[in-house]
């Protein structure tokens, strides 16, 4: 019971968060925050996506990520993009446990988006260590 109950607090004090940042730019589609082991924590996504699906997914391909960037010593890993023809999908380390994923439109100004989501990110971090 604890578990869910640490998740809710999380979850709360996430989803602002997550909103903030949707609309820090209307070139940000989506985001939500998934911890290392695939539990997504909190989002903002269409309704069309599967957040439990997403996590999945989105906390394998960290998992791989992370040991290709370590089988070439390219030390720990920051972030990955992935880009597709409707757009860019991003993950973003939020400390040890957790990583902001997010989607832009095909148009985004990456750069500005690289600069948002390390902010948010950070604050993800900031929040998560301070529920524990």
């Amino acid at each position: 019971m604890e578990y869910v109950d640490n998740n809710e607090k999380k979850a709360k004090a996430l989803r602002p968060v997550l909103r903030g940042f949707n609309s820090s730019s209307s070139e940000i589609e989506a985001s939500a925050v998934i911890s290392s082991d695939g539990f997504t924590l909190a989002w903002e996504l269409d309704g069309s996506v599967d957040p439990d699906r997403y996590g999945a997914m989105c906390a394998s391909l960290l998992a791989l990520s992370k040991r290709a960037a370590q089988e070439i010593g390219r030390g720990e890993l920051k972030q990955v993009m992935i880009e597709g023809e409707n757009g860019a999908m991003l993950l973003v380390s939020a400390g040890s446990g957790a990583v902001l994923a997010l989607g832009t439109k095909a148009t985004a100004n990456m750069g500005m988006v690289f600069i948002e989501a390390r902010k948010t990110a950070e604050k993800v971090k900031e929040i998560l260590s301070a529920i524990g």
